[in-house]
């Protein structure tokens, strides 16, 4: 077995060789301060505290964990809507850490980002034209009958009728307005999309066309996703390599198959357990892994390995000082090496 701490963690094979992203030792820390009229700092929230990983250029990396473990400050942060506190985020061989103003706003054009709610991250006051066109008028994209054109063009992709175009967010169901904040993602022709939670807002049968949509969209655009999600089955479904998040750290990463048939962390077992499975003889005789206790505090996150207080072994505990890191127990498969989360 081989220990790794640095940007390489967590890369694989999947689609291509070459990396587009690379996130190495990203902290992301809210202060929280006191004081009436002079405010000092007394602590940090810890939203992210020092994740590395890759993601190729045309796969799809999906990221899972309980609500308040980090995911989505991950996603801001990549995209520079929240500035990381700490470590490096390469685009493309660029660093975008050290990008400011008119620097930053050009990149911006290749990432972008489909948010959770599909109502409250439209303009109510603004037309699907309008929205979609947005983008396109900040970057000096396409102009008169070009826009147009492309706003037509961009709707087709994205299933839904041009003649919609002058229509407002409130006459369209949750999976319309979904349609439409991937359209305005997908409208300055983007090379990276956070997609946050993008189906847990809508019920099942809509989640699924949603989710093929972003496949189709995938191959027809030459996209690269984080696809960020609750439903571990519709990340299965979707991601080429999954990262297991908890109270901001990256407890385990591998390829889709291999986390699903061979889970190492205690905590990734505990989560698969929860999926459940539709036969009622199999469901009944499963064994279920029920953690203990709630999601500790950021604000005041364990010593150590962070999922202690929550292991099924955390008598046996031995990472109270020491923080587990990521270590390739098998190729393409990382696993944050702490011996009692380890342990079946």
């Amino acid at each position: 077995m081989t220990t790794q701490s640095t940007s390489t963690q967590g890369t694989s094979e999947a689609k291509t060789g070459e990396t587009l992203l690379s996130v190495t030792g990203m902290k992301m820390y809210f202060p929280v301060t006191s004081g009436l009229f002079v405010q000092r700092k007394v602590a940090d929230v810890r939203a992210v505290d020092g994740i590395s990983f890759d993601v190729k250029k045309g796969e799809t990396l999906g990221l899972v964990g309980e609500s308040g473990c980090g995911k989505s400050t991950t996603g801001r942060a990549i995209l520079q809507l929240h500035r990381p506190t700490e470590g490096s985020v390469n685009f493309d061989g660029t660093e975008l850490t050290e990008l400011k103003g008119a620097g930053l706003r050009r990149f911006r054009r290749r990432m972008q980002m489909i948010f959770q709610d599909p109502f409250s991250s439209l303009n109510p006051r603004m037309s699907v034209a309008q929205i979609i066109s947005e983008p396109l008028a900040i970057h000096g994209l396409y102009k008169g009958a070009e826009r147009r054109e492309r706003l037509d063009y961009i709707l087709n992709a994205v299933g839904l009728n041009p003649t919609y175009a002058r229509r407002y967010p409130h006459e369209f169901s949750g999976g319309q307005r979904q349609r439409i904040g991937i359209g305005r993602a997908l409208a300055v022709e983007p090379d990276f999309i956070v997609c946050d939670e993008p189906v847990s807002a809508l019920d099942v049968s809509i989640q699924a066309q949603v989710v093929n949509l972003l496949e189709d969209l995938q191959t027809q655009f030459d996209l690269t996703y984080l696809f960020i999600a609750h439903d571990l089955s519709v990340v299965k479904h979707i991601s080429d390599r999954i990262a297991v998040m908890y109270l901001g750290h990256i407890v385990e990463l591998a390829e889709s198959e291999e986390l699903y048939l061979n889970p190492v962390h205690a905590y990734t077992r505990a989560l698969l357990s929860a999926i459940p499975i539709p036969d009622p003889i199999i469901e009944r005789s499963r064994e279920r892994i029920i953690l203990e206790g709630d999601v500790p505090s950021p604000l005041n996150p364990p010593k150590g390995c962070v999922f202690r207080t929550r292991c099924t072994k955390k008598d046996q505990c031995k990472c109270s000082d020491t923080v587990p890191v990521l270590e390739e127990i098998e190729p393409g498969h990382w696993v944050a090496n702490c011996p009692c989360c380890m342990a079946k």
